[in-house]
């Protein structure tokens, strides 16, 4: 059973979070706090961390570096009601696996949460496999999915992207385009358009391999 700490400074928020997530079939632990959540990830495992944002005294953000030092494999959610490509860029930086802005629906939750479990799962393969840097960049499943995408269509813009990905914030998927371009496997043109580079091509087989390698 995969392990999820809940970290709100709303008693309401912690109590209706954890309920939920036991009914999905996950264990919870709750923190009322930035510092109590460093403490409860010094004391035990956690696969995921759903971590607000703004709290007091110490907020998610300045906690998610102590947590992910504590905890390097445990995969941390930053729960906003701030969705901005700011702090999005800020929460990925130092470490966070994905965000959601609250108010959010469970069920958009829990993809979230399956999401992280699957870069999770993804990146003990790579480990195990021993790839490059490229293919490590592509442990989060809506980069991988993006890149399939344009390997079927040929090219899409950014509107079109997030419909197919079914993502309603498009902040989040340019913040992951950005991240492609860098590691060179997808490029936009003067219109804007997003195609798969050469590495990009290539790096669809590699993918191909590694999926069918995590999924045994």
């Amino acid at each position: 059973m995969k392990k999820i700490l809940i970290v709100d400074d709303d008693t309401e928020i912690r109590s209706h979070l954890a309920h939920m997530l036991q009914g999905a079939g996950y264990e919870t632990s709750v923190a009322s706090s930035a510092k109590e959540a460093i403490e409860k990830a010094e004391a035990g495992e956690f696969d995921v961390v759903l971590l607000d944002f703004m709290m007091p005294k110490t907020s998610g953000i300045d906690a998610l570096p102590e947590i992910r030092r504590r905890r390097p494999r445990a995969k941390v959610i930053m729960m906003t009601a701030f969705a901005t490509i700011g702090n999005a860029i800020d929460a990925i930086k130092n470490g966070a696996s994905d965000y959601i802005a609250k108010p959010f629906l469970i069920e958009d939750l829990l993809i979230t949460i399956r999401r992280a479990l699957e870069e999770a799962k993804f990146e003990e393969g790579i480990t195990k496999m021993e790839v490059d840097h490229t293919l490590s960049s592509l442990a989060n499943p809506i980069r991988r999915n993006i890149l399939k995408l344009l390997c079927v269509r040929d090219t899409m813009r950014l509107m079109q992207l997030t419909r197919e990905l079914g993502i309603e914030d498009h902040t989040k998927v340019n913040f992951h385009l950005k991240i492609l371009k860098e590691a060179g496997v997808v490029e936009q043109d003067s219109d804007k358009n997003y195609t798969l580079t050469q590495e990009g091509k290539r790096t669809i087989e590699c993918l191909k391999t590694i999926e069918n390698y995590c999924s045994k």
